[in-house]
């Protein structure tokens, strides 16, 4: 009969329950090992933190602006011009109906009298109109895009829609704001993906280059391990666990600081949006980047303790 040389200790243990024992155990002696180093743990935390908060905090900031943007009345228009035969009654129900619509934000009606005074205001032209037998300028409905549909390629598609209203006899798109502010910021959203490949390339770095220390540090009990049959899994499982909290840790350090960069910028961008009789408020983190923080940070943690792990380990042998 074969006989089992692997010692016990490092044999695979199928049961569910010890597998999950053991990983929680190596999770927890790789935390506490961080916390007795804290002056270290915390400036490798940092820098990492700082990595991830850059992107993090400017895609919030681009985000704002376009959520301003978007409810900003220099935002996209639609003016519809009603057929002459329509009158301010018809005006108004065309109106109601236009603003029922779930793409509509705004519909608001410009009657005919109404138009016509404010040409007389504007063109110095008061004393010719007054000749006129009858006021030739159409009633006029001004559409704003609700915030979901206020790019360029919807306000668009709803021009075209509102276009195929018998009332209504000419459609007129303001679009060369919107076209600029799409272009700017999709120019900024690729900066902030450039940057944050670039950080994340150095977070892996830092990660890598941390346990390669740590690896170096232990070397010798990982050749006893090795040399009583530990496997390079059973070796390798610690410092993955020691990569993902550095991950999760500067995760949270980048949380603060983008809550913290944000809540300090507040009280000016309020006072600013003061200025122009807006009650806009500077949104904080939301669920998505959330999310996304607190998933990417320890997943390139794991990814750098990996990189490291696989190639420092395989170059340590028992003689």
């Amino acid at each position: 009969m074969k006989r089992d040389t692997q010692p016990t200790g490092f044999r695979r243990n199928r049961n569910p329950l010890t597998w999950l024992a053991r990983h929680a155990q190596n999770a927890l002696a790789s935390l506490g090992r961080l916390a007795r180093q804290p002056l270290a743990t915390l400036m490798t935390t940092a820098v990492i933190g700082i990595a991830i908060a850059l992107p993090s905090g400017l895609y919030l900031l681009v985000d704002n602006v376009r959520e301003l943007t978007g409810n900003w009345d220099g935002g996209s228009s639609i003016s519809l011009f009603l057929a002459d035969e329509i009158d301010d009654r018809k005006a108004a129900v065309v109106r109601d109906t236009l603003a029922r619509r779930s793409d509509v934000g705004e519909a608001r009606l410009i009657t005919r009298a109404q138009a016509l005074e404010e040409f007389r205001q504007r063109s110095g032209f008061g004393e010719a109109l007054d000749l006129l037998d009858r006021n030739p300028l159409p009633a006029v409905i001004l559409i704003r895009p609700a915030t979901f549909a206020s790019s360029a390629a919807d306000t668009e598609r709803l021009a075209k829609e509102l276009g195929q209203y018998r009332e209504i006899a000419l459609v007129r798109v303001d679009l060369q704001w919107v076209r600029r502010l799409e272009a700017i910021t999709h120019a900024l959203e690729r900066g902030i993906l450039v940057l944050a490949g670039l950080l994340s390339t150095a977070v892996l770095l830092i990660v890598g280059n941390t346990v390669r220390l740590e690896i170096q540090n232990r070397h010798h009990e990982i050749e006893v391990v090795k040399l009583v049959g530990g496997t390079d899994a059973f070796i390798r499982r610690p410092f993955l666990y020691e990569g993902l909290w550095y991950g999760l840790l500067g995760a949270l350090i980048a949380l603060l600081l983008v809550t913290l960069g944000l809540g300090l910028m507040q009280g000016p961008v309020q006072r600013l949006a003061g200025l122009y009789a807006s009650d806009f408020q500077l949104g904080l983190v939301t669920s998505g980047t959330l999310l996304s923080v607190l998933a990417g940070g320890p997943l390139l943690g794991l990814v750098g303790a990996w990189l490291a792990v696989g190639r420092h380990l395989a170059r340590i042998q028992p003689e």
